[in-house]
């Protein structure tokens, strides 16, 4: 994502809005195709070589600004690493050893040319049977600017000299990013669209509320509201976007995202999460977000912030369903490796719950045609855990099972008729002991 120096936005007495760029505008075009090729150019070249040719790029009327927000978005999907032939401490400690014994510190410095300076390095070199060239570069190899270009994409500088096809159209990208659900290709089209919504996300930064309606794709949309551990309540809604009293009648549901500062040391931080799940609402086809900004801490102030579809972001994540929480994906990767007839499949189940809905984390299926649904209830502020609890004891669902973390305060009698059905966990989930619960609680699919 863009940092919030690169950020461009004009905020009025009513709302805030974003400075997007028209990806069609040839300017805008030509400085993506620049910045591309540049990267390309400094595969296995350093990073400081890097940073400088991008300093140096001019480009006619696009902003500094802009260039530097789109080479920032090419970073984050590139990989820098050390390369040395010996881990650079060890070549300055032995350098610094052997100078010091051919240099020792004396209060009359020496005068004249350094003639020593070459033996001490050959020295070293010949000890670590290295070059005397892979001595001298690799002593600061670990520096920040002198670590190299690697990756782009999937495609590593060993590749491209093997290429003699330089086209940068389609070059695929795993790059950086935090998340293995981020994958699409380099191109110019990608770098202008990924920039306009960056710049959305960077808006939300400094967010304290977030509404969201969505007419599709619910299950994906709300794991990502799940990934990015935001706190939520949802409703169910009819195509106007006016809230309906049962999932019977929805055509869409709203959540609202927001949560107690008390779960994080700064606003902002939830302002962040909140901005990397922006990029999910793109993957409906008919959306709409209103999130409230804060605009000063002092007063409080906010500004209203809205999106939809009609603006013509693109996202760059997944549509599947390969994405958990940490707890949730631990526990997703062990039934992977388990021995186990039940099959651990992602959220489709809402709940209704009258005014809200509630969709838990996972099905657990047997071929033989039994089911239950689990919920996991990990780590959460004292008030959005009574929230929660409200909510599960609204469940009625015989084969409702919950795995809960023996960190919250809270009991089993607190979780109403599932009271029973609760598997208490301290670090991590153990498949077998949720197997042997739903066992107990599974009952027949219709």
């Amino acid at each position: 994502m863009l940092t919030a120096d690169l950020a461009r936005s004009r905020t009025t007495d009513e709302k805030v809005t974003p400075l997007f760029i028209d990806p069609d505008e040839e300017r805008y075009r030509q400085t993506a195709r620049e910045l591309i090729q540049l990267f390309e150019n400094h595969l296995g070249e350093p990073k400081g070589d890097l940073e400088d040719a991008i300093d140096e790029l001019t480009v006619a009327d696009t902003d500094y600004k802009i260039v530097q927000g789109l080479a920032k978005l090419l970073k984050d999907e590139c990989e820098f690493e050390v390369v040395a032939s010996v881990d650079p401490r060890e070549i300055r400690r032995r350098l610094f050893e052997k100078a010091n014994e051919r240099y020792p510190i004396v209060r009359q410095p020496t005068l004249g040319e350094d003639t020593q300076k070459l033996e001490v390095y050959s020295a070293v070199a010949d000890d670590l049977g290295v070059s005397l060239e892979e001595c001298y570069r690799g002593m600061y190899a670990d520096l920040e600017d002198n670590k190299r270009l690697v990756r782009i994409g999937t495609r590593t500088a060993a590749q491209y000299a093997s290429d003699d096809d330089t086209s940068t159209s389609t070059t695929n990208l795993t790059g950086s990013s935090d998340a293995e659900y981020e994958h699409t290709d380099l191109t110019v089209d990608w770098l202008l669209t990924r920039y306009n919504l960056a710049l959305a996300q960077a808006v939300l930064y400094d967010a304290t509320e977030m509404r969201i309606q969505v007419w599709d794709h619910f299950g994906t949309v709300f794991s990502y509201v799940k990934l990015f551990g935001l706190m939520h309540r949802i409703y169910p809604i009819d195509s106007d976007g006016e809230r309906v009293a049962g999932t019977d009648q929805a055509a869409g549901y709203e959540a609202v995202l927001d949560g107690p500062a008390s779960l994080f040391s700064k606003s902002q931080k939830y302002g962040i999460r909140m901005a990397n799940f922006l990029p999910a609402l793109p993957l409906c086809d008919r959306w709409e977000m209103v999130a409230e900004i804060l605009v000063d801490e002092t007063t409080g102030a906010t500004r209203q912030f809205a999106l939809d579809h009609t603006e013509g972001l693109d996202s760059h994540y997944s549509a599947g369903k390969r994405f958990d929480s940490d707890v949730e994906r631990t526990l997703a990767d062990k039934w992977e490796r388990a021995n186990t007839d039940w099959v651990l499949v992602r959220e489709d189940d809402v709940f209704d719950l009258g005014a809200e809905v509630m969709i838990p984390d996972f099905a657990i299926e047997n071929p033989d045609g039994r089911r239950a649904i689990l919920e996991i209830v990990g780590f959460w502020t004292p008030e959005y855990l009574d929230a929660k609890l409200e909510k599960i004891r609204k469940v009625e669902a015989d084969n409702f099972v919950l795995a809960v973390s023996e960190q919250l305060d809270c009991a089993s009698e607190e979780f109403g008729s599932a009271a029973d059905r609760v598997l208490w966990f301290k670090t991590g989930i153990h498949v077998y002991d949720v197997v042997d619960l739903v066992e107990q609680y599974a009952t027949e699919m219709p």
